[in-house]
């Protein structure tokens, strides 16, 4: 989640959401473990911290790169310079993590019927409704106190890991410390590289605050973690202690996970009680192309958009701000939407028009599917 390279319509990541589909299912009485302290490691973590098979040693402190980096945080942030060549030096070179960071050839036309279909059905909308259920006191309160709908949250933690079930099992230390000082060779690798050198110092501030074990943070082939695979660094800025047990644990409490997606969603534009998207038209002869790759953020006036093609369905509040949502549909004729401010705000978690959607259906499914 969070990756603020993906494109506009890119399929989520495992552990940024996934470039990978998700699979399997959460029954119900998967999803409520008792969580675990965040200040140990749990008999599955402990079984999970060996590297991938296939993953090699790469005396990541020998590398020139990786010493400027660890020089930088001995001065910026204390840390002891043989401890953390020594943590380095347990670190591997996970290839993987290479390969799947490359970009895919070119392929399909972007369909959102199909998309949706991955996202939007009976395992990820039945455990939905067995996850609110077990957790429905504390998605009150996450919606009282943030103004984020509990269907939201519960969207949100479907589509990234079918509520905890697929979190990845990559060690998150060498999945991150290899894209940082090996990324692949992309037109934008030096920023890349730069990105996951952040997310690495993340890693290790955030395990020094826990006092946990570096190595003991699984995640997806990006290094996100947890229930709503959050980066280090978003674990750092925008996740909370929602459970009060004086840790923020996102892999072993989903009364964590669920607090702070709702911080997250807030902290990225969230508005209470607005509405998030409305079904639209655009007249093939006007001007409405001008909506079309303006960024992920609502700054058109409803009129604007009028005058230039764009017809709601359903005639939304004249006061506010919209983008234009273009859902591609392979062959098919693509479906349009306006977003609101509350559409954008989940599209920071994951820059996909497609993604952000599919959390807007799964969340109305899962209601209805509570409600029946």
């Amino acid at each position: 989640m969070t990756f603020p390279l993906l494109s506009r319509q890119a399929i989520p990541l495992i552990a940024l959401s996934s470039i990978l589909a998700l699979s399997g299912c959460a029954s119900a009485g998967e999803t409520g473990k008792k969580p675990a302290t965040a200040n140990k490691t749990t008999a599955k973590a402990k079984k999970a911290v060996k590297p991938v098979q296939g993953d090699e040693f790469a005396n990541f402190s020998q590398w020139s790169d990786v010493s400027s980096f660890i020089d930088q945080m001995v001065e910026k942030n204390g840390f002891n310079k043989k401890q953390l060549q020594a943590t380095l030096n347990q670190t591997h070179y996970v290839d993987s993590a290479i390969q799947l960071m490359k970009p895919a050839p070119p392929g399909k036309p972007k369909n959102w019927a199909a998309y949706r279909a991955r996202f939007v059905e009976p395992v990820r909308i039945n455990g939905g409704v067995a996850f609110w259920n077990q957790y429905a006191g504390e998605l009150a309160r996450a919606e009282a106190k943030y103004g984020v709908p509990a269907e939201i949250i519960v969207a949100i933690l479907g589509v990234e890991t079918v509520y905890g079930r697929n979190t990845g099992n990559f060690r998150v230390m060498d999945a991150i410390t290899t894209l940082a000082f090996a990324y692949p060779e992309t037109p934008n690798r030096t920023a890349r590289m730069n990105y996951f050198r952040g997310e690495l110092e993340n890693t290790l501030l955030f395990a020094r605050d826990e006092q946990i074990d570096p190595f003991s943070l699984l995640g997806s082939y990006a290094g996100a973690i947890g229930w709503p695979q959050f980066m280090p660094g978003s674990i750092r800025k925008f996740a909370v202690d929602f459970d009060g047990n004086g840790h923020i644990d996102l892999r072993n409490s989903p009364v964590d996970a669920i607090g702070s997606v709702a911080n997250f969603l807030v902290q990225h534009g969230w508005r209470s009680g607005q509405p998030i998207v409305f079904p639209a038209k655009v007249d093939m002869t006007e001007n409405w192309q001008r909506f079309i790759n303006q960024g992920l953020s609502a700054k058109f006036t409803l009129q604007e958009m009028k005058e230039a093609g764009v017809t709601p369905l359903v005639e939304p509040p004249a006061d506010m701000l919209f983008g234009l949502v273009d859902l591609q549909n392979g062959a098919d004729a693509s479906e349009y939407w306006l977003g609101a401010d509350n559409f954008f705000a989940i599209t920071q978690y994951n820059r996909s028009f497609f993604y952000a959607m599919s959390v807007v259906d799964l969340s109305r499914a899962v209601r209805a599917a509570r409600n029946f």
